[in-house]
């Protein structure tokens, strides 16, 4: 894991306005925030086993 390399853009007071990430770690953080919204919408749906998935997907022309 590599350590947190941010800046910070901050007032003529001190305190913290902004952050500066690189880029790499911007979009590794938007694809957390998609995963996790993915896990929310998905929170009440009932389970399949994998049997049943891999017979939705053999029938979706996918398997």
């Amino acid at each position: 894991m590599e350590m947190a390399q941010e800046q910070y853009v901050i007032d003529t007071k001190g305190k913290k306005l902004s952050v500066i990430l690189s880029l790499e770690r911007y979009k590794r953080l938007i694809e957390d925030l998609h995963d996790l919204a993915i896990v929310a919408e998905r929170r009440d749906e009932q389970p399949i086993s994998f049997d049943e998935m891999k017979l939705r997907l053999k029938k979706d022309g996918i398997l």
